[in-house]
C-alpha cells in the first residue's frame, strides 16, 4: 500500500510518502518524509502561536507536495495516481494546525478521488519503533510516550491492543523541559537547549524532587519538579545555569525510568518502547536502554528520522488502523487521546 502522509498538529509542516507491507509485524519504507520546520518564527514567542502555525501551514503543504512529487521525478498528477490512501493527523494537537491539513487532504480525496483516513498523532508516535527495526517484537511490552504535550505509560499485550496504565496529571514532560528552558533563559525549543546545557553540569549539585515516584501509581506530574526550579533560582541568585539544567534533568529522568521499569516487573514486559519527541533526549534514551540491559529485555526506540513529528509515522498508524479497520471523524479534534 502507497500512502500520502499529512502532518500538521503543532509547528511543523510535514508530508511523507511511504510503502507498507504486511500485518502481523508490517515494514515501511520511506520513499520521501519531508518537513518544514517553524522554530525561527515561534523562537521570539518562546512558544508556539497557533496563528502563526497555521498560516505556515497553509503556505508550506503546497510546496512540500511539489518538493515531494519532484524527487519521485513525476507530476504531483502522476504521482497520486499510484498512492491508494491519504491519511491525515486529526488531533491531538493545535485546532487551527490540525485544520489546515485536514482541509488540505481533503481537497487531494476529492480532486483525485483517494480514500482518506483521520489518524491520532499519539499513534505515530507508539509506531514509529517499526520504521527500520530489526529486533524481534515481543508481548507484553510497556510503551513510553514522552512528548512536549503527553507523557504516558501503555500495557502492550500486541501491536494493536493496548491499555493506557498512567500519564502525567499536570505538566507533560516535554512542557516542562521548555518551561525550565525559559527560566534559565535558554531559547525555544527548551528540550534540546536544557540538554545540551546539561552535559556541561554537575546532576547531583541540586536535590530536586522526584514528583509521584514514591506512589505506586503509573501517573505523572511535573508540575512540581518546575516550580521547585523556579523557587531554585528564585533564592539563588547566583548559580550556575548548567547545573540547574543538570540536577533538573536527573529528577526527570530518574522519574520517568522508575515508573517506566516498576510496571515492566510488575506485568512482566519483555520488552519497552518509546516514542515522542523528547525520545530524541539521549540522556533518556541511554538510561533507558541501561535499564533494560539489567532486566535482560529489549529496548526499542524509534529512528532517529521519525522521532519528532513527521508525516512518515503518520502514514505507518494510517496503515496499522486499516488492518484494524479502524475509522475516525475527519475533523480536528484537539483533545483527542489514546
Amino acid at each position: 500500500m502507497n500512502i500520502l502522509a499529512i502532518e500538521t498538529s503543532c509547528d511543523e509542516t510535514s508530508i511523507a510518502l511511504i510503502e507498507a507491507r504486511g500485518d502481523k509485524l508490517p515494514s515501511f519504507v520511506i520513499h520521501a518524509n519531508l518537513v518544514s520546520s517553524q522554530i525561527k518564527i515561534h523562537r521570539p514567542f518562546g512558544g508556539v502561536v497557533p496563528n502563526l502555525a497555521k498560516r505556515e501551514h497553509i503556505k508550506n503543504l503546497p510546496i512540500l507536495l511539489k518538493r515531494l512529487s519532484k524527487r519521485q521525478g513525476q507530476e504531483t498528477k502522476t504521482l497520486m495516481k499510484n498512492i491508494d490512501m491519504i491519511a491525515v493527523t486529526v488531533g491531538p494537537g493545535l485546532e487551527p494546525a490540525l485544520w489546515t491539513g485536514i482541509n488540505f487532504a481533503k481537497e487531494l480525496a476529492k480532486e483525485y478521488k483517494k480514500p482518506l483516513l483521520g489518524t491520532n498523532h499519539l499513534e505515530g508516535h507508539l509506531y514509529s519503533f517499526l520504521f527500520g527495526n530489526k529486533k524481534t517484537v515481543s508481548f507484553p511490552a510497556v510503551g513510553l510516550i514522552v512528548s512536549g504535550g503527553h507523557t504516558m505509560l501503555l500495557l502492550m499485550t500486541s501491536l494493536t491492543k493496548w491499555k493506557k496504565i498512567g500519564e502525567t496529571r499536570d505538566d507533560a514532560i516535554g512542557e516542562a523541559y521548555d518551561k525550565v528552558a525559559r527560566m534559565l533563559e535558554l531559547p525555544y525549543p527548551g528540550g534540546p537547549e536544557v540538554e545540551r546545557a546539561a552535559k556541561m553540569g554537575n546532576p547531583t549539585s541540586i536535590e530536586f524532587p522526584r514528583p509521584m515516584l514514591d506512589q505506586k501509581n503509573y501517573d505523572f506530574s511535573f508540575s512540581g519538579l518546575k516550580t521547585s526550579v523556579l523557587y531554585y533560582l528564585r533564592d539563588h541568585v547566583s548559580h550556575k545555569k548548567e547545573d540547574v539544567a543538570a540536577s533538573f534533568q536527573a529528577a526527570a529522568i530518574e522519574t520517568l525510568i522508575g515508573k517506566t521499569m516498576r510496571a515492566v516487573k510488575e506485568y512482566g514486559a519483555k520488552m519497552i518502547l518509546i516514542g515522542g519527541g523528547v525520545a530524541a533526549n539521549k540522556s533518556l534514551t541511554n538510561a533507558l536502554k541501561k535499564a533494560c540491559k539489567k532486566e535482560g529485555i529489549a529496548f526499542i526506540p524509534p529512528a532517529r528520522n521519525v522521532i519528532t513529528d513527521n508525516a512518515a509515522m503518520i502514514g505507518a498508524s494510517a496503515y496499522m488502523n486499516t488492518l484494524q479497520k479502524k475509522k475516525r471523524r475527519i475533523v480536528a479534534q484537539s483533545n483527542l487521546n489514546l
